[in-house]
């Protein structure tokens, strides 16, 4: 075990990493196997203090700045699917406006978020695509998570995920993103390149925050 860190990946469940960053707040951790970097769970906000932040955010179906900013994910997706294909917006938020956009693309999109859409009984179904932005660097357990979403995607679908990578010790010191309390797992294009592997799937990269895995077998 590392000094300083007892415990195992959260996402590949490796018991090696390496001390990567420390700031007035938080330690962080990188993965000797998968590259992931983590913050330990002594560090992580409790359920009630993590949904009050998300209440801070001020998203609305009627926001352009926020369309915009899910079109990025949103338009190479939709070059992707077939017509009148069926898909999940995972961690949706209380304004699902990237399920809207979707669905006025003409496709079907279910919608769940932990705190503000909690019906788990749309995650019993399978879908042609899955996409989550901006949810997996909140995930305690994305493995979990990422394994249940692989789970209910059909062959050939595709799971779009959403989240800024990790570049390199220096850029990560300033990042913005690690100022964010409930940011606590950050991905790397290592680490997808590990998913994928994992998941037998195929992996590609749009701009430099956006990861297609498709789901070949």
């Amino acid at each position: 075990m590392t000094p300083g860190y007892s415990g195992s990946c959260p996402l590949c469940r490796h018991s090696a990493a390496q001390f990567y960053h420390r700031d007035k707040f938080r330690e962080y951790f990188q993965c000797d196997q998968c590259a992931l970097v983590f913050v330990p769970s002594q560090f992580h906000l409790s359920p009630h203090a993590e949904k009050a932040y998300y209440e801070l955010h001020e998203n609305s179906l009627e926001d352009a700045g926020y369309r915009r900013f899910l079109e990025r994910c949103a338009m190479p997706l939709l070059a992707r699917l077939s017509p009148h294909s069926r898909g999940l917006d995972y961690g949706c938020g209380p304004a699902p406006l990237l399920a809207r956009i979707l669905e006025e693309h003409g496709h079907q999109v279910s919608v769940y978020d932990l705190y503000f859409q909690p019906d788990a009984s749309v995650l019993d179904g399978c879908f042609d695509f899955i996409v989550s932005t901006e949810v997996i660097e909140h995930l305690a357990n994305p493995m979990a998570v990422l394994d249940l979403l692989w789970q209910r995607i059909e062959v050939g679908g595709v799971l779009a995920l959403m989240t800024k990578m990790v570049a390199s010790p220096q850029r990560f010191a300033n990042w913005h993103y690690i100022r964010d309390p409930t940011h606590i797992v950050f991905f790397s294009a290592e680490t997808f390149h590990w998913l994928a592997k994992r998941f037998s799937a195929s992996v590609e990269f749009s701009g430099s925050d956006v990861i297609f895995l498709t789901r070949t077998r």
